[in-house]
């Protein structure tokens, strides 16, 4: 069985300080929802709030199912994972099978119910291992085994891919995929990569200084961002202001968007002049940082030959790879499309 989860009004607060302010939070039964957001947005917070878990003063209501549910309502229905595994002396199968055995099933039924979770994480051949042997990567597997070996109606994440290397974070993560697509378990998680938002969750939630400022479907939300903070939350860290681009707004771009030349710019998107602040190679790219009369423009790409600090360049980038934000309050820009803004020229 499946479960909404949500929240009404929830408040944590610690020391006398506000960390995080939700006022309403839906995930529909089966759904996948990512909470992105910088380090200390309060996403951690967020989950060990919805798991009715942590020390913090909490107040506000956590629904399951639509009702008021309780920290006995939520161990009951919840499984989660930390971005650090927490694994007990004693072999892998062991582990696996440790949250079953806490929900008082009997040593062979939990193994026979959690070795299959050991397969689909490609962790079954470690089963006899001692756990405190394992690599991160391989501890992480085993965590998410027990976890949903306890067929818990909600799944809480955080970070779980958090410290692994490139390549087994990728393994990892297309693992996940293809089990959370064969299940319809809730899941939240919380991440700071856009990236995996995108390949795991269904809808996605920008989480800003403790408060939710975007929530909506994946793409929607990570293309077409709310606000100059969504914007650099989202990699569109680039903001091009009316004083260099003599367009009515600010506009905002992803740094893998802006392209440099030495040559003036005639055709169409928007240019920018600027100066090379400097020349950064970074293996399968490189990164140039152009000093512009509106700040500093970054630029990822091929190429960077023949560029040094101090060359007058110009920075393009394509109608259709930026944003409009228009500026009502400095702090909190709201977005729209290109095709909004006034031409100028």
């Amino acid at each position: 069985m499946t479960s909404r989860i949500g929240c009404r009004d929830l408040r944590v607060v610690a020391r006398g300080r506000e960390l995080l302010h939700v006022d309403r939070l839906d995930v529909a039964a089966g759904a996948v929802l990512a909470v992105l957001g910088p380090n200390g947005a309060g996403k951690s917070t967020l989950l060990r709030a919805l798991a009715r878990l942590g020390r913090h003063h909490v107040t506000g209501e956590v629904l399951l199912d639509g009702s008021p549910a309780g920290p006995r309502e939520m161990r009951r229905a919840v499984a989660a994972v930390l971005q650090r595994p927490i694994l007990r002396r004693g072999t892998v199968t062991a582990n696996a099978a440790a949250g079953l055995r806490l929900r008082g099933v009997g040593r062979a039924d939990a193994v026979r119910r959690s070795v299959p979770w050991l397969d689909a994480f490609g962790v079954g051949h470690l089963g006899e291992r001692d756990a405190r042997t394992l690599s991160g990567g391989e501890a992480q597997r085993v965590a998410l085994a027990r976890a949903l070996a306890v067929a818990p109606r909600v799944l809480l994440l955080d970070e779980p891919f958090a410290g692994l290397d490139a390549t087994t974070r990728t393994d990892l993560l297309a693992d996940l995929r293809a089990v959370l697509d064969g299940l319809d378990t809730t899941t939240v998680l919380v991440t700071h990569d856009r990236h995996e938002a995108r390949a795991l969750a269904t809808d996605t939630a920008l989480l800003v200084a403790g408060r939710i400022r975007q929530l909506g479907p994946t793409e929607h939300v990570l293309d077409r961002p709310a606000d100059a903070a969504c914007a650099r939350l989202v990699g569109y860290t680039n903001l091009l202001l009316p004083a260099v681009t003599g367009r009515l707004a600010v506009l905002a771009a992803r740094p893998e968007a802006c392209r440099v030349s030495t040559e003036h710019h005639d055709g169409d998107g928007i240019a920018v002049m600027g100066t090379v602040r400097r020349v950064v190679p970074l293996g399968g790219g490189t990164r140039v940082d152009v000093d512009t009369a509106a700040g500093t423009l970054a630029c990822l790409g091929p190429g960077g030959e023949g560029l040094e600090p101090g060359r007058a360049v110009v920075v393009t980038v394509a109608e259709a790879d930026v944003r409009v934000l228009v500026e009502d309050d400095p702090a909190l820009a709201t977005c729209g499309d290109p095709a909004d803004v006034v031409h100028s020229g």
